[in-house]
């Protein structure tokens, strides 16, 4: 029988209950939950914290060749072998990745912790090509996500082709990845880091898009196509899909 397993980042290490004192990851949570079981009614799954990967129940889970992981949190031990292991630890070298964007790409990059990027680029990475939604960006307050923020052309095609070529240059596989970045105040895009799953900005979309950032994520690692981006009215009238072909230059 499949199994599915979501890693989660908490101290927990029994692996058995999320924290309420984190209600942004719960809302992930049921969000691949809801995604999963809608496609999938009839499959196993199981939430973990990354904490708990010491445990005796996870080397018995681990024993299943149907188990699929789901990863919430880009802290994951780098012994853990799974089919997007590379790409996790990929994401996690900030720093280098910064570093090829600003010798390959010339652009700008973040510092540090000093100026994060407050805006996020959602990428569906699927095997014929990438799709872009739109662009989700930080509220006033923290953790409060808003989709769509709406870009210039001027800015989008850059964007969407740094999106590109750095996935590319990571032979990224099939994911919903975010690109997290910033505009300064002559509107240049500051690139920040890159996101191998839908982070927390991501519940944004359960309002905004279909299919959602959480069942796209489902999609790609279950290998399905998403052939296109819908827009959930009232907001149809007011955007529209953001579908664009990968852009064959390099910037």
């Amino acid at each position: 029988m499949r199994q599915v397993l979501i890693l989660i980042n908490s101290d927990d290490k029994s692996g058995e209950h999320l924290s309420l004192k984190s209600p942004i990851a719960l809302r992930m949570v049921n969000a691949l939950k809801e995604a999963i079981t809608k496609d999938s009614p009839e499959i196993s799954l199981e939430v973990m914290s990354a904490a708990a990967l010491w445990s005796d129940h996870f080397k018995e889970i681990r024993q299943n060749p149907d188990l699929i992981y789901c990863p919430l949190t880009i802290q994951l031990p780098h012994w853990l072998d799974f089919p997007l292991q590379k790409i996790f630890m990929d994401c996690r070298e900030i720093k280098a990745r910064r570093q090829w964007v600003e010798q390959h790409l010339a652009y700008p990059t973040c510092q540090g912790d000093i100026g994060l990027g407050n805006l996020w680029l959602p990428i569906i990475w699927t095997a014929k090509g990438p799709l872009y939604a739109e662009v989700i960006g930080e509220g006033e307050m923290p953790n409060a996500y808003q989709q769509p923020i709406h870009l210039s052309n001027k800015i989008r095609k850059p964007l969407y082709s740094l999106a590109y070529q750095l996935l590319n240059s990571l032979d990224a596989p099939p994911s919903a990845y975010l690109l997290q970045f910033r505009l300064s105040t002559e509107q240049q895009i500051v690139f920040d880091r890159l996101w191998p799953f839908p982070a927390a900005p991501a519940i944004a979309s359960l309002h905004y898009q279909q299919p959602d950032l959480f069942a796209c994520y489902w999609r790609c690692l279950t290998h399905q196509p998403i052939l296109d981006i819908a827009i959930i009215p009232p907001f149809v009238n007011a955007a529209q899909s953001s579908r664009v072909k990968a852009p064959n230059k390099v910037r």
